[in-house]
């Protein structure tokens, strides 16, 4: 073998072999092990239907929307989450207890919340399916107990997250209900006072029954009009023209006529006592009111139907975690896998070397 032969294969003792070996010690002898907890959970939402079909009984169950699943997944992920459970179940203090004898795979003491925040996606893994919803977690810890304690833990925050959000829900719909409620309800009062300042200030109680009054006496000369010109045509039949019944008769026809022209301009120009307006006036501005009082009972009574159904949403709950797969507790240590990283460091430590070997020949071929 040549000089260059021995440190090629120098540099694979140091660079594979001897990394190789003390990783291979480090694994079996040093790392300590780590128990599995896993749990699967999914936020489910129950779809309120029309009045009629709960009267019916027809409820469906359907999955919760993708952004309940969205914000669940990275409220997981969160500083907030991470916090809660170390206040909880003191996070630091156990994954920290190996620290001297094993710093590979625990957590230093002096850790900040910082530092914890990314230790935590070290030991809790968190697969979400965007199609399905479903959220499936794996926790490990150095005790089986701890590993699901902490599932156990993240699943309650969890509840309460979605709760949470139910509850903010809740709360907005019926608010909005009661501000439109509100807002129809003074709209109605408004109305009902325009009325009743219209009536006190023309001393008309109800508009309609004293237009049917006038309309009355208009209707009354309109049958005498009739009459008349009945008895005068019956008269003409039988009379002659210079018969002073019939001169009677045309005067007793032009008075009325003369009556019912005047009733007409009177009741299209003469003012209404004590408002200074005429009846013309006066009914535009009463069938306006009385449009906007009709109109405003029923905005009032949709609102007042939207209220009792934003109650009534709100006295069941909408949003609820469905967990799937309780956290279960471990019985055998599966972490770390040494078999899979004592594998993959020696693959990865001779690609190393063998890039490294390919590297220097290149260069010293060209020099």
């Amino acid at each position: 073998m040549k000089r260059r032969h021995w440190g090629v294969l120098g540099s694979f003792v140091l660079i594979v072999l001897i990394p190789f070996v003390l990783i291979g010690i480090y694994m079996w002898d040093i790392a300590e092990d780590r128990y599995g907890s896993v749990a699967g959970f999914t936020v489910r939402s129950e779809e309120g239907q029309s009045s009629s079909e709960l009267l019916s009984g027809l409820v469906q169950l359907g999955g919760g929307s993708s952004s309940d699943g969205d914000v669940l997944y990275e409220f997981i992920r969160s500083q907030g989450m991470v916090r809660r459970i170390d206040d909880k179940l003191d996070l630091r203090g156990h994954y920290s207890q190996h620290w001297a004898s094993d710093p590979v795979f625990a957590l230093w003491p002096d850790a900040s919340i910082e530092d914890l925040l990314w230790y935590w996606s070290r030991v809790v893994r968190v697969s979400y399916d965007s199609g399905t919803g479903l959220i499936q977690l794996e926790v490990t810890a150095f005790e089986p107990q701890m590993a699901q304690d902490v599932a156990q833990a993240i699943v309650a925050e969890s509840q309460a997250m979605v709760n949470a959000l139910n509850d903010a829900a809740r709360n907005d719909a019926i608010r909005y209900a009661d501000e439109e409620l509100e807002l129809s309800l003074a709209r109605l009062r408004a109305a009902r006072e325009a009325l009743t300042e219209f009536r006190t200030r023309t001393q008309i109680v109800d508009l309609e029954a004293d237009i049917q009054g006038r309309m009355g006496v208009m209707n009354n000369l309109q049958q005498q009009l009739a009459q008349e010109l009945v008895d005068f045509d019956e008269l003409s039949s039988s009379a002659n023209s210079d018969d002073p019944r019939i001169s009677s008769s045309l005067r007793r026809i032009q008075v009325i006529r003369d009556r019912i022209a005047e009733e007409r301009r009177n009741f299209a120009t003469t003012e209404v006592s004590g408002t200074g307006e005429d009846y013309p006036t006066l009914i535009s501005e009463f069938e306006g009111l009385t449009v906007e009082r009709e109109f405003a009972e029923e905005v009032y009574r949709a609102a007042k139907a939207s209220r009792d159904a934003a109650q009534a949403n709100a006295d069941r709950q909408s949003r609820y975690l469905a967990t799937y797969i309780a956290p279960t507790l471990a019985e055998t240590s599966e972490y770390p896998k040494r078999a899979l990283i004592f594998g993959l460091s020696g693959l990865f430590l001779l690609l190393s070397w063998g890039i490294s070997v390919l590297i220097y020949y290149s260069i010293r071929d060209r020099d």
